[in-house]
């Protein structure tokens, strides 16, 4: 069956809303995707049918409950193709999976020891890696990038930043702001080598790409639901089972542990060990219809899209005078994803703010994001103070890519006025 967008559109009831007299354009998928019928059915009906806490209600609600939260794991660790299902760990997002791997991972580090990341990262993947070297006294080392947008692999390679120090290195497999793919296993390897941990933040690669944990060198990979057509409120840390194993409990309370005494505590065996209280059921049941759901349309189809959406948005982006496109502009595999990122002014050179360009298009049906989309430090090392994304998905088409350069024209045009 050929990837036909617009059927695919039907599946997503919210693209058929309007803003006052324009269609939504919704370009801001990078953010959140919006979310098939066949998700938001799925938790509905779980909710109507099934609704009951896991592991402790022996009734057949608690059953049917437990069960379709095993399922969504299940469905999950297939998805990413992982060697056992064990090795997913259920969390609220990817910025609380983060938070458990700087935690737990961090439990032996000392004076001397480095942490690496990126210049590129996502907040999620720099403040709790600042937080386990002030709490440890370890130090914080990062990859800078090329004028290019890319990793200088050279400059890192020259400064010995991956050496026998290392203990951690954490990088995002795709840029939420760049679009840079990341070269992760290379970089995997050399962690390795040293005998470090790799982590990968995977929020904006596991949605586009075709997603194989056990083939991507890393150790720990986290990703979100919501940016997957899955729920907000639910995110996953993927980790080899052996080290998972070997890693202290980051929250404590009912359902991580083994046996508790006043004395003290042993705990549960990964995953478990690592999803104390009450989880996201329901979010679960949702994330597993999500996972179904890409895996039916195929990976590869949706990477080829994403691949030949962005490719247009970028042709017809750079026609525009006074836009300026942050990052490479290369595509595929190798290139970028979905998420364009871009500077706007007038045909006088006036910086039109973020903030209203942001405005401006959403009056006129076109939603993106502007600001510094939680990587302050990769646009101070830019010399911007912010921009404006936007980010294509599955559904996207090159219709509301024209809508966006309307809208763009439209803005320029009516702020060189102004001035």
């Amino acid at each position: 069956m050929s990837y036909d967008v617009e059927l695919i559109r039907s599946d997503f009831p919210i693209l058929s809303r309007r803003v006052g007299d324009y269609p939504l354009a919704y370009l801001d998928s990078a953010n959140t995707s919006q979310k098939p019928q066949v998700v938001i059915d799925a938790m509905v009906d779980h909710y109507e049918r099934h609704n009951a806490n896991v592991a402790r209600a022996m009734h057949m609600l608690g059953a049917e409950a437990s069960a379709a939260y095993d399922a969504g794991r299940e469905k999950v660790a297939g998805f990413i193709g992982a060697n056992r299902t064990e090795e997913v760990v259920f969390t609220k997002n990817a910025s609380e999976a983060l938070n458990l791997a700087a935690h737990s991972l961090g439990a032996t580090l000392k004076p001397g020891d480095e942490v690496v990341i990126s210049v590129m990262e996502h907040h999620s993947n720099i403040v709790p890696w600042q937080l386990l070297c002030a709490r440890t006294g370890a130090t914080l080392r990062w990859f800078d990038i090329t004028d290019e947008g890319r990793l200088d692999l050279a400059k890192a390679a020259a400064e010995q930043l991956i050496n026998s120090n290392t203990r951690i290195v954490s990088l995002t497999w795709v840029s939420n702001v760049l679009g840079t793919v990341n070269p992760i296993a290379e970089i995997a390897a050399q962690a390795h080598a040293v005998g470090a941990v790799m982590v990968v933040d995977g929020s904006q690669a596991v949605p586009q790409l075709t997603t194989s944990v056990t083939g991507l060198g890393a150790d720990l990979v986290a990703f979100t639901g919501h940016k997957m057509v899955g729920p907000t409120g639910i995110g996953a840390l993927w980790g080899r089972y052996d080290l998972l194993a070997e890693l202290p409990p980051f929250l404590g309370g009912g359902e991580m542990i083994e046996i508790v005494k006043m004395g003290g505590s042993t705990f549960a065996p990964p995953p478990y060990r690592f999803e104390a209280g009450t989880p996201p059921i329901a979010q679960a049941v949702g994330l597993g219809a999500a996972a179904d759901y890409l895996g039916e349309l195929g990976m590869a189809d949706v990477a080829a899209h994403e691949a030949a959406i962005t490719s247009y948005a970028l042709r017809v982006l750079q026609q525009l005078d006074g836009l300026r496109v942050l990052g490479t502009t290369s595509v595929g595999p190798e290139g970028r994803g979905g998420a364009v990122s871009f500077t706007l002014a007038t045909r006088d050179g006036l910086d039109i703010h973020p903030h209203d360009v942001m405005t401006f298009l959403d009056s006129r049906g076109v939603a993106v994001r502007g600001g510094h989309h939680c990587a302050r430090p990769l646009h101070e090392r830019l010399g911007i103070t912010a921009s404006t994304r936007a980010s294509f998905y599955l559904y996207t088409l090159e219709r509301e890519i024209d809508q966006l350069v309307e809208a763009l024209n439209y803005t320029r045009d009516f702020f060189g006025r102004a001035a």
